[in-house]
């Protein structure tokens, strides 16, 4: 275990920076790949139904069980550079939640099941995928205290090995043995067994020197209290986001929710390369602010909204332009008896690449929120979009199925965007002519 903790930790000294940025884009990668392919690949192999019981339950409904475990807490976590928390509050806070999150899924996919509106596999399935994105959750307190420490490498080391194994796993036993409940149990045992080899063993053998394991109780209420708005609005953040795909599986059929996956799956892919730009940079960007350093904040700030900003024209130009071939081309991977069920909603498709992009943009925002503490602010945002999307979503995806359901998301990320744009400026504003 020594020799292997050993070449997990090979990079050090003035190589760390580099590699930081370096494993943080691999990790991103690989795990946004992951989450974007395994549904085409699940389609293809066991069906459209199951394709899109599949895509739900990883991308939707695990994801929001994700939220619940992960409590909105890394962005707190990974700011806290005074060490106001030690990593044993910090891992006690998520143990918690993450057991909370195990039981809010059982009972609610246990009701669904009862009513009738869920079969018994389907619920089975979207609980087994909810106990990995979980478990997810509980991996990525460890990770935070990585980024905290400066070895952001070690969290995209650890996303990448993690991921690779799980989702080997995965697909090989759903090849051998054609059945998605079978598969996604055993990708729960190499979730697990990822954990322990790459964060729990990593962190035990000392890779961060000093860290608190020992957790108090009464931090640990603090930091509860500290972040439970912060949860709320990443809970309904999350809910927003994934309104109209909620829409569609409680108005529509499976595999209708699993052609929406598809469509969605570039959105992953400007949202993982906005957080290559934002997450090297969030610990900058709290230096300059805790230090008052306001022209450092703003040239930082506005370099990683150009950037977001340029990779969302991209993309939405890319769309226009290669968006009917590339459907096409996925079609055909799909298999005969899939022509034409992509290509017909090729404008949907690139209305929700420029809702992703606008996505994209609000976390930054988002994070400089968190930053400025302001997490009452954030709270207030969110309330109000989500009462918007509760409304909205279910009527526009009746009314004009999946194009309703991009309309959907792209309005309502536009309303976050300005929302938290808005704030953040003020409050920055405020915050410069204040010391002067």
């Amino acid at each position: 275990m020594e020799k292997f903790v050993d070449r997990f930790l090979i990079y050090k000294g003035s190589h760390r920076e580099r590699q930081n940025v370096a494993w943080n884009i691999l990790g991103s990668a690989v795990y946004a790949l992951a989450s974007m392919v395994l549904s085409f690949i699940v389609m293809r192999m066991a069906g459209e139904d199951e394709g899109g019981i599949f895509g739900f339950g990883f991308s939707t409904y695990g994801q929001q069980m994700f939220i619940v475990a992960y409590f909105g807490i890394r962005p707190f976590h990974i700011t806290d550079g005074r060490q106001e928390y030690s990593f044993g509050d910090y891992l006690w806070l998520r143990t918690a939640t993450c057991g909370a999150a195990l039981l809010l899924a059982a009972c609610h996919l246990s009701f669904l099941m009862l009513t009738g509106e869920y079969s018994t596999h389907k619920a089975l399935v979207i609980f087994l995928l909810a106990g990995y994105k979980i478990i997810d959750g509980f991996a990525d307190a460890y990770e935070s205290e990585f980024q905290r420490q400066g070895s952001l490498y070690l969290t995209g080391k650890s996303n990448t090995f993690r991921t690779i194994l799980s989702v080997a796993v995965f697909l090989g036993i759903l090849g051998i043995s054609g059945n998605l409940l079978t598969a996604s149990a055993a990708a729960v045992a190499a979730q697990i067994a990822g954990v322990l080899l790459f964060n729990v063993s990593v962190m035990r053998a000392g890779a961060l020197p000093g860290v608190e394991f020992q957790g108090d109780a009464d931090a640990c209420l603090r930091l509860l209290k500290n972040t439970a708005l912060l949860f709320v609005s990443v809970f309904l953040d999350f809910y927003i986001f994934s309104a109209a795909k909620y829409a569609i599986d409680g108005q529509l059929t499976d595999a209708m929710s699993g052609y929406f996956n598809i469509l969605f799956m570039p959105t992953s892919v400007i949202y993982l390369a906005a957080n290559f730009v934002i997450r090297p940079f969030l610990t900058k960007l709290t230096a300059c602010w805790d230090g008052g350093d306001w022209d450092g904040f703003s040239r930082v700030r506005r370099r990683i909204g150009l950037v977001i900003g340029g990779l969302t024209v991209l993309a939405v130009a890319g769309a226009l332009i290669l968006g009917r071939p590339v459907l096409g081309i996925m079609e055909l991977l799909l298999g005969t008896g899939y022509e034409g069920r992509l290509t017909e909603h090729w404008i949907a498709f690139v209305v929700i690449i420029l809702g992703g992009g606008l996505y994209a943009l609000a976390n930054l925002y988002y994070y400089l929120l968190v930053i400025m503490r302001r997490q009452g602010m954030i709270f207030l945002v969110y309330l109000c979009a989500a009462i918007a999307a509760w409304f909205l979503s279910p009527i526009l995806v009746v009314r004009f199925e999946i194009m309703g359901a991009a309309v959907c998301y792209v309005v309502l990320m536009a309303a976050l965007t300005l929302g938290f744009c808005g704030l953040q400026g003020a409050l920055f504003r405020k915050a410069k002519e204040s010391e002067t």
